[in-house]
């Protein structure tokens, strides 16, 4: 078995689709729109295969985010190397986006940084 694809309930269907493409390289599908549900989708494809898929609907509920919250914690892309991970992590922070970890090598041996990406989801950005 492999996982084929998270999905994520947005507000900002095409401004979290562009941040995907802008700053990680996902290539998007063309949408999709249920005319009777109001639900719209983009499929995003990254470079290993997984994919993740961004959802809107009028009728979705909207929540306060707390990073520690039960669920979904946080959404890890490879960039590759460590230069990649301090590129990125400082481009990020350079467009406005809150770090929350440095680059750094965590205790159980992951070199990372963790940004707070759209719609407050946490993005960690690892080798």
């Amino acid at each position: 078995m492999q996982i084929d694809h998270i999905a994520l309930y947005v507000e900002d269907l095409t401004g979290v689709r562009d941040f995907f493409v802008t700053y990680f390289g996902a290539v998007p599908n063309e949408g999709y729109e249920n005319p009777r549900t109001g639900l719209r989708t983009y499929f995003l494809r990254f470079g290993g295969g997984a994919r993740l898929e961004l959802m809107y609907r009028p009728d979705m509920l909207t929540a306060e985010k707390s990073p520690l919250r039960t669920g979904y914690a946080h959404l890890a892309l490879s960039a590759g190397s460590r230069e990649r991970v301090a590129e990125l992590t400082d481009r990020l922070k350079r467009a406005g986006y809150a770090v929350l970890s440095e680059p750094r090598l965590t205790g159980d041996g992951y070199y990372e940084s963790c940004i707070l990406g759209p719609e407050d989801n946490v993005i960690e950005i690892t080798l």
